[in-house]
């Protein structure tokens, strides 16, 4: 059953709150630069994560490790140049936080301060703890992220869906707890079993996005290269391509190639 929306001039963490109150599903989209934020924010998405996750889309890279607290404000600040609405969310990258709470603030803070972003996300639970704790502090805005989370890939050693075991599951609902405890404004769940990331919505006052956690969430976020069919190898269950890029894209560039050699293009009317 769908619900009506509130039409909102400007997406704030005060916003997504009243969305999870009022029964509205919250969209969540990633972007990585102005191009892709301006049509993002102008399809009418609510959030977008500036996710660490440029480190494979953008740069290539195996894993989201590599990319650095400077990378991430780069992107994160030509975001926020293309948005007139949404909520701008940073992924603080892996390093960044974990270690000490005095250099997840100063990282959160250089976030804020040179992106212009409007919160960031942490992935992990209670050993992040004080981290985030640190950053809330400052009156900064956080979004948790637990499940699969990314940055720790070599600890898991597969990408496989998470929290199927009851300890696992315990745990990530004690963490989901106490993230809201702590003040953050919303949880990311990545690929754990539908019935709990329902279980955890229903459980905590926040709303709880989703990726690759069912339809009982509060809302969902895909990574937007994926869901326009950009990459192409890339085949979770979870992912529904809304396009296919990588063969139009492919099919034009090709075009334009033929077109060149064989002198097609530029015509008549194409040139001064």
């Amino acid at each position: 059953m769908s619900v009506a929306k509130k039409e909102y001039k400007r997406v704030t963490v005060k916003s997504v709150q009243e969305m999870k109150e009022n029964g509205e599903k919250i969209s969540m989209l990633t972007a990585y630069d102005y191009t892709m934020a301006r049509i993002v924010d102008g399809a009418g998405v609510d959030v977008i994560l500036v996710g660490d996750s440029a480190s494979n889309v953008m740069a290539g890279h195996e894993t989201t490790l590599p990319i650095t607290l400077d990378q991430m404000i780069y992107h994160a600040s030509s975001v926020v140049r293309g948005i007139d609405r949404a909520l701008v969310v940073v992924d603080l990258p892996f390093g960044s936080y974990q270690s000490d709470p005095k250099e997840a603030l100063r990282s959160a803070i250089r976030i804020m301060k040179e992106s212009g972003g409007h919160a960031v996300k942490l992935e992990g639970g209670k050993e992040i703890k004080d981290s985030i704790k640190r950053i809330l502090n400052a009156g900064i805005p956080v979004m948790g992220h637990l499940g699969l989370t990314p940055q720790a890939i070599y600890k898991f050693g597969t990408y496989t869906v998470r929290a199927k075991e009851e300890a696992e599951a315990e745990k990530l609902k004690a963490d989901a707890k106490m993230l809201e405890k702590c003040g953050c404004f919303a949880i990311v769940l990545e690929k754990i079993p539908a019935h709990l990331a329902k279980e955890v919505a229903e459980s905590v006052s926040i709303p709880v996005i989703g990726i690759g956690a069912g339809s009982g969430v509060d809302g969902q976020v895909l990574v937007l290269h994926d869901l326009l069919g950009m990459t192409h190898e890339f085949n979770p269950r979870f992912l529904r391509r809304y396009m296919h890029l990588y063969e139009d894209m492919t099919k034009a560039i090709g075009q334009y190639v033929d077109d060149v050699k064989s002198v097609d293009f530029p015509n008549a009317e194409e040139s001064y």
